[in-house]
């Protein structure tokens, strides 16, 4: 495992962006009005096809299993559809239209041949029908698959919950293994749970960290949801401690925080922003005052999982001048990354 600030081999660029968030989009018909392009002088035929590639799919948040089983999301090109809930189903099914789109090492979530009857979305409420086939997987993988379908659906703003059916029927629980899916399930549910040393589930709350899984062929940001203890502090203050605890040691999962991270004072939420005043010790390098993209992208990313937090502004000895590693100074709250995950570092 890879801890107290010793840097990744590979370093992501920034995936941080101000402006909508990665939720900020609404599942449901997406016509566009007819595009014509010209080329222009000195324009290549390729360039062309490219943006009118470009034009013709939408980017969309799939929640996969990567080589270790974890669920994570990854951004890839779908074509524009009017049915944006059912489409994005139908590319978590094994063998089916997301085949030649997986990255190295990743693979849809669903049984082959399940086929996608419906989505049916009502105040918040997604529910996905699926075919008899969808019950044809392992029961281990259950709860992940359960994850997959509803952090996939939840990209939506107009999606909060989600409910399944098997060829029309009502599921209380899930086929297998009878997870309990009740009235609905969220992201407030968890992803990728881990209980940790948690004895007393009653006196505990979850905390959703982002740490950082490693290939040959990218570094991506994978969220593990982790049963913490209530130890009477704020949920902002327990989430940022566990992001400097680190990744379970059973887990391959890294982070580039320094063990000595510490915060300086109780954070403060105002308006959707919280903010952080940390010690030195969370810069990567003293004398620039730059903050790791890493680093920043796991605490944003992390924080903006709690519903009162939208973006995050950060301080070191309670000054605010910080720089990212392309030198640009945060001037402004960070907002959540509108992608996460698109293969482009």
């Amino acid at each position: 495992m890879m801890k107290s600030g010793a840097p990744l081999i590979i370093l992501s660029a920034s995936l941080l962006v101000s402006g909508c968030g990665l939720w900020g989009e609404k599942a449901g018909n997406e016509l566009d009005p007819p595009k014509v392009n010209y080329v222009k002088e000195g324009q290549s035929l390729d360039k062309k096809d490219k943006a009118a590639s470009a034009e013709q799919t939408n980017k969309r948040q799939l929640f996969l299993f990567d080589s270790n089983g974890m669920v994570v999301p990854q951004v890839l090109a779908l074509p524009k559809n009017d049915e944006t809930a059912k489409q994005v189903l139908q590319y978590l099914v094994k063998d089916g239209p997301i085949s030649n789109l997986l990255p190295n090492g990743f693979q849809a979530v669903l049984p082959a041949d399940t086929e996608v009857l419906s989505v049916n979305i009502k105040k918040g409420t997604a529910t996905a029908n699926f075919s008899k086939e969808f019950t044809e997987y392992n029961a281990a993988d259950e709860m992940k698959i359960l994850q997959a379908i509803t952090f996939t659906l939840t990209q939506f703003d107009n999606i909060k919950k989600v409910k399944i059916q098997i060829a029309g029927k009502n599921q209380n629980s899930m086929p297998v293994n009878n997870t309990p899916v009740g009235d609905g399930v969220s992201r407030v549910d968890g992803i990728n749970l881990e209980n940790g040393s948690v004895a007393d589930i009653t006196n505990s709350e979850l905390v959703t960290l982002y740490f950082l899984a490693q290939t040959q062929d990218q570094t991506y940001y994978v969220p593990v949801t982790r049963r913490v203890a209530k130890e009477g502090t704020d949920k902002v203050t327990a989430t940022i401690e566990h992001l400097i605890d680190g990744p379970s040691a059973e887990s391959s999962l890294l982070t580039d925080f320094r063990t000595d991270v510490k915060l300086l004072s109780t954070p403060v939420v105002k308006d959707g922003v919280v903010t952080l005043n940390f010690n030195g010790a969370l810069l990567d390098n003293k004398e620039e005052s730059m903050i790791a993209d890493e680093v920043l992208n796991s605490i944003v990313l992390s924080l903006t999982e709690l519903s009162e937090v939208k973006k995050v502004a950060i301080k070191v000895d309670g000054k605010s001048k910080i720089f990212n590693e392309k030198g640009k100074e945060l001037t402004a709250p960070v907002s959540r990354p509108k992608e996460v995950n698109t293969g482009e570092f």
